[in-house]
């Protein structure tokens, strides 16, 4: 018989199994913090912006929009569409987390984002199974090594400011987080459908200004997978939760 892994136990796997992400996140918002300077705004907006969002890919969107003075109507939608994604990470915990206590819930909520997700979604449906309240410790675990380097790293990128020489190239490390991240979960037709019919709508509308093609590429995505999903599972059975 296998034995129960305690809360206690389970912060600990949570924090090492995120501890390779660290390699990312800090020159990711490092490289925020110097962006966000660069475009102007304070130490008190860049802070308020990763605290306030904590969500890389749309603070950088919305990031790029405010700088071209799109409309904020069209920055809010945007930076919303890029983070739809979190709904869908949103229902696939749900099951696994929900019984958790509403605090509990509420700082999961907040710190669910591409790594912590990833990383507890694949511990959860793993053997041996754990307790509601052990997966609870897991997820803020995998938090441990991130959001605080998160802010960190947008601090001390905010204060270098332009002091952290071009020839670095820290803006690589954008699509490198993504990319670490999405392609062990190409684990599905609908997985590997839904990017690919995401990659081809963004590259497709690229010429939309204000990146107005992200919105339509994500929303295709989603239609796609989905579709993929309903062919591939026979009738009666449970479809597979987003992984």
């Amino acid at each position: 018989m296998t034995q129960a892994i305690s809360p206690r136990q389970a912060f600990r796997h949570g924090a090492r199994d995120a501890a390779p992400f660290t390699i990312v996140v800090v020159p990711f918002s490092v490289l925020f913090g110097v962006v966000g300077t660069e475009a102007g705004l304070n130490l008190a907006q860049v802070m308020g912006f990763s605290i306030g969002v904590i969500a890389g890919a749309s603070q950088f969107a919305a990031l790029q929009l405010m700088s071209e003075n799109a409309p904020t109507l069209i920055v809010v939608a945007s930076a919303l569409a890029v983070n739809l994604r979190m709904a869908m990470y949103s229902a696939a915990l749900s099951p696994h987390l929900g019984p958790a206590s509403l605090g509990a819930r509420a700082l999961v909520a907040y710190m669910n984002v591409d790594q912590t997700y990833a990383l507890s979604v694949q511990r959860y449906e793993a053997a041996p199974p754990l307790s509601t309240r052990a997966k609870v410790a897991f997820f803020f675990g995998t938090s441990l090594p991130i959001v605080p380097l998160w802010y960190a790293g947008t601090l001390l990128g905010a204060l270098a400011g332009t002091a952290i020489p071009a020839s670095w190239g820290l803006d690589f490390v954008v699509p490198l987080t993504f990319l670490a991240i999405i392609a062990p979960a190409l684990r599905t037709r609908a997985h590997v459908g839904a990017a690919l019919a995401s990659v081809v709508a963004a590259l497709s509308l690229a010429c939309v200004p204000w990146n107005l093609g992200l919105l339509v590429a994500g929303v295709t995505g989603m239609i796609v997978g989905a579709e993929i999903e309903r062919r591939t599972t026979p009738p009666g059975a449970a479809p597979r939760r987003p992984a």
